[in-house]
């Protein structure tokens, strides 16, 4: 069994920047592929980036691709975001989720955290 803990979300204006981590408990989070998605209001959860176990591969939706990092630090069992250049369309619901394999499917993802919003003003 997997926990996930979001932080760091928040109010930024536009152009601004977000970190945001999620702290996973349990001894297996070194062999799990690490996810973010959000949800805005009225739309479907969307993928927004994902790492690989050994953090050597990543994977960004188009929508974020330049402006957000993905990374991970498995001695800390944590995964971060690094939000850059923040639009108002960022704004969302960002959920950090782990699964056994690389994929943009929400699907495919076992264990989800709680989601912490973030909200971006023009």
């Amino acid at each position: 069994q997997v926990q996930l803990v979001e932080s760091g979300g928040g109010l930024v204006q536009a152009g601004g920047s977000l970190r945001l981590s999620c702290a996973a408990s349990g001894r297996t989070f070194s062999r799990l592929v690490m996810g973010w998605f959000r949800q805005a209001p009225g739309k479907e959860r969307e993928f927004v980036a994902a790492i690989s176990w050994s953090g050597g591969n990543t994977y960004y939706a188009d929508s974020v691709k330049g402006r957000f990092t993905i990374s991970r630090d498995n001695a800390k069992n944590t995964v971060y975001l690094q939000m850059n250049s923040l639009k108002p369309e960022d704004t969302a619901v960002y959920y950090c989720a782990a699964g056994p394999v690389t994929t943009m499917s929400p699907n495919e993802y076992v264990y989800w955290g709680q989601g912490t919003q973030v909200t971006v003003s023009s």
